[in-house]
């Protein structure tokens, strides 16, 4: 309501002019208004005195009005959610409220309220000579601005109660009959019209008043009892609600069965109040006798429709109408405290405009119901559908395979029907969360970047039966360790040898904990946490080497908007599902405090490095195009760039699709919510419960495709994909303990060939393959010496026959050469094998022996023409 100033004139007309300057209007204000006082004999002047003294400001503030929340359409159309209220009112306008409906308020409560200044004299004397006489009281005579104060009073008191039995006990006190509560009504009235006009104040006490209930105001009225706006009343109508505020509780029109009030006998007594007013309307000519005999004659018939209220209204989006409604009860934004926040939600008239996107909701919807039942014997199962729009955190979508319901009674009777949100932490109406599986994995091959690796580069993945200690900076000591640690491969098998990449795509899990074993598991934590993950039921991210598989209970939404964080370029923003709120009238909303309401809009911030993230999704769009996302992937009908991760947990328990375009996030789960079963020897309509999820995706990711598109993700810097070289140590002579931690601290993966023949020591490494360089992480396998070689001796320039004397247990055979070099000639030149070769006993050694022919001149060598050509 505005501040409109009436002129002083009219604000001291009517009974404040009665009261001025008299020592017998005092008196007489004495009689009127508090007769016990007069009775006592207190004087006049006292009593003037004691009214003048009384306060005379009265703070209007904004009445209570119910909240509604709405998504928007294909068209960008509101559709309305759900309503809040404490008091089902909606406060409307003077040109929204029928002439006869205001008629019907002046002629049946205070004929004389554009005439009075306030109080109406008439009506109090009448009043004073009610609590004279006998079994009198001082009920009835208020005018309308002093019902309008006490209800006025009333909502003051009641907003700043927070519980029932508070608000119970603020109504008492502010509607106690007594003389006292009478002189302050009075006191506020007469200030009140010179500050407000009449029409003002007519039009806030019909959007005030009680009509039953909790339904306040001539709207909620109109809507309720008739299911027409308060503009479209008529002359019954109206009549028929201003009855009731004279007594609310027992004219209402909703109880039909009522013995002295309902529907077999006509609402008597609402009829009767009704007529009477009909009567003061023709009275005072407000309308015509055509009109009266009409509207008279009409019987009641009420027309009761249930308001919409709480998210049970929303149908299948009602899960996401919670979330909301969770957002506003945690966050300070819409208040200092949980009380505030919900007052603001449920009395704020606040128009909430959601993120949800219908289309992509009815998807969601549409893919559990067609997947998954809504309860199933021998198993409590779950599936969840969540959407997130990368680089905003707008929640686009968000279903689940039960009806909402926080009915106790429901509850425990319909399996179908859950009041727990699967999809949010519990902070957010949800569960403790479930665990993710190898989607959790993308954030190991985040660190995995981030530490300087490489896609390309190898991995022993090998099952191991003890993987031994970790790196954990944040650790006692630095480091954990896990003994008879040994995880398997969800396909089975001991593993092998991987690149980085190679075990992403095929989600290898001995591959990502040899992964693992190179990198800080802490930093794994803090890489998934920079990506905003965080565990449902609040408490902080664990860094064990089973994290690295997925065994942290985190809610849906979490891990969607991960997805969107990664393919946003490592914009991490919070989860948001609120676009914008204003109140009922377009202005901007107030708190407690007087502050203008800002809403979160996602604090969306560069958390991690491009480079890294688009590694990250390079990978993951390999899982897509030939991994283990490919049965999605091939299923969705739009074709854009995606990335994803599928995600299985022990003894399949949980089975997840997670994944995202460069406009949508979206992940698909099928869960036990509670007690162990095995998806995979789970059936629903022939088909197994672990692939639901590469059927609900695609669903949902078609249309998201369609309708947001997307675009090419970042190549990665070549540093994420190049082959990374290293110099395999040399080991020959060591022992195996001691070549096994010098290869695996070079960052390869250590193998024992076994013995092989060498000429060292029993025992001792005798060399390794391969040898030089080799790929980073790859496998060098590791040879000791079975030490049955010796190295053969050296025996060139001795003739033969020392030579085989030499080589005593060698198969000794000879060939000859021919040489130039008169010495050499009957000695050995050369063996094969070649001197200083491990040789084992009894091998053959081939000895070659020079064999000099004179070719020149009979001797007389150096002497002929000079030539050096002979004479052949």
């Amino acid at each position: 309501m505005s501040e409109q100033k009436r002129t002083a004139g009219r604000a001291l007309g009517g009974f404040l002019g009665f009261i001025g300057m008299s020592a017998v209007a005092g008196v007489l204000v004495a009689a009127a208004v508090t007769p016990a006082i007069a009775l006592t004999g207190v004087a006049a002047n006292g009593t003037i005195d004691m009214f003048e003294n009384l306060p005379n400001y009265l703070e209007i503030t904004d009445l209570a009005e119910s909240s509604n929340i709405y998504a928007l359409n294909g068209e960008g159309e509101q559709v309305h959610l759900a309503t809040f209220y404490d008091q089902n009112r909606q406060s409307v306008g003077w040109d929204q409220v029928s002439q006869f409906a205001k008629d019907a308020a002046v002629s049946g409560e205070d004929p004389r309220f554009y005439e009075h200044g306030g109080v109406d004299l008439q009506g109090t004397v009448a009043a004073t000579i009610g609590y004279l006489v006998p079994g009198g009281n001082v009920r009835g005579g208020s005018s309308i601005t002093q019902q309008y104060v006490k209800n006025v009073l009333i909502e003051t008191n009641m907003s700043k109660a927070t519980t029932e039995e508070d608000k119970q006990a603020a109504y008492e006190e502010a509607t106690k009959e007594s003389p006292d509560r009478k002189l302050k009504e009075m006191r506020y009235a007469i200030t009140l019209e010179k500050s407000y006009s009449k029409d003002e104040i007519l039009l806030g006490y019909l959007n005030i008043a009680l009509f039953g209930g909790r339904v306040y105001g001539i709207q909620a009225a109109a809507e309720y009892y008739f299911g027409v706006s308060a503009a479209e009343l008529n002359i019954e109508q109206s009549a028929a609600l201003l009855a009731i505020v004279n007594n609310p509780d027992n004219l209402r029109l909703d109880r039909p069965d009522s013995e002295e009030n309902g529907a077999a006998n006509g609402y008597a007594k609402t009829l009767e109040r009704r007529n009477y007013i009909i009567d003061k309307m023709l009275q005072h000519d407000k309308i015509t006798q055509e009109q009266y005999d009409v509207a008279y004659n009409t019987p009641i018939t009420p027309n009761i429709v249930q308001p919409s209220t709480g998210c049970q209204t929303a149908g299948g989006s009602a899960y996401f109408c919670d979330y909301v409604t969770k957002i506003i009860e945690n966050d300070p934004a819409f208040g200092a405290t949980e009380d505030d926040r919900m007052a603001l939600l449920r009395q704020g008239g606040m128009e909430i405009i959601t993120t949800l996107d219908l289309d992509l909701q009815v998807a969601s919807e549409n893919a559990i119901a067609n997947y998954v039942p809504f309860s199933a014997e021998g198993i409590d199962v779950g599936g969840v559908m969540v959407s997130v729009e990368p680089g905003t955190g707008k929640v686009l979508a968000m279903a689940q395979n039960k009806i909402y319901s926080q009915d106790s009674e429901v509850l425990e009777q319909n399996p179908d029907h859950s009041a727990i949100n699967y999809n949010t932490d519990f902070e957010y109406g949800g569960s403790l969360g479930f665990q993710p599986g190898s989607t959790y994995k993308v954030f190991t091959v985040g660190e995995w970047l981030k530490e300087g690796h490489s896609l390309n580069e190898s991995i022993d993945g090998r099952k191991r039966s003890d993987w031994g200690s970790f790196r954990a900076s944040c650790a006692p000591g630095g480091t954990e360790s896990y003994p008879g640690y040994a995880p398997g491969n969800d396909e089975g098998g001991n593993g092998g040898t991987y690149t980085a990449l190679s075990a992403t795509t095929s989600s290898v899990n001995t591959g990502f904990i040899a992964m693992a074993k190179q990198l800080d598991l802490c930093g794994i934590k803090t890489t998934a946490e920079s990506f905003g993950v965080h565990r449902a039921n609040g408490d902080p991210l664990g860094y064990s080497a089973s994290t690295v598989l997925g065994t942290e209970e985190i809610a849906p939404l979490t891990m969607a908007n991960a997805f969107a964080s990664i393919a946003a370029n490592g914009v991490v923003c919070k989860p948001n599902a609120i676009a914008s709120i204003t109140h009922r009238d377009g202005t901007p909303v107030t708190l407690k405090d007087g502050s203008e309401l800002k809403i979160p809009n996602g604090d969306c911030a560069q958390a991690v490095a491009p480079e890294v993230t688009s590694g990250m999704a390079y990978a993951m769009q390999k899982v897509m195009s030939g991994g283990t996302g490919s049965s999605s992937a091939n299923r969705v009908d739009t074709w854009v760039p995606m990335i994803g991760k599928t995600g299985t947990t022990d003894d399949n328990e949980a089975t997840w699709m997670s994944g995202a375009s460069t406009k949508v996030a979206t992940v698909a789960g099928v869960f036990n919510t509670s007690g162990h079963v095995n998806l995979r020897r789970t059936y629903f309509n022939d088909t197994q419960a672990a692939v639901l999820r590469h059927y609900m995706w695609p669903a949902v990711m078609s249309v998201a495709n369609a309708k947001y598109g997307g675009d090419a993700f970042p190549e990665p810097p070549t540093s994420a994909l190049k082959t990374v070289y290293a110099a395999v140590p040399d080991v020959r002579g060591k022992s195996l303990d001691e070549a096994r931690r010098l290869i695996e601290g070079a960052g390869f993966g250590f193998e024992d060939g076994g013995p092989a023949d060498s000429e060292l020591p029993a025992g001792q490494v005798s060399g390794t393959n391969p040898a030089g360089e080799a790929p980073r992480g790859s496998v060098v396998s590791v040879n000791t010496s079975n030490g049955q070689m010796v190295l053969l001796p050296n025996v060139v320039g001795k003739s033969f026959d020392e030579a085989r004397n030499s080589l005593g247990g060698f198969n000794v055979s000879k060939s000859e050469q021919s040489v130039t070099d008169k010495k050499q000639d009957g000695k050995v030149i050369s063996s094969d094998p070649a001197a200083g070769s491990p040789v084992k006993s009894g091998q053959n050694v081939t000895l070659t022996v020079g064999k000099f022919e004179d070719k020149g001149n009979n001797g007389n060598n150096g002497n002929g023409n000079g030539t050096g050509e002979g004479n052949n």
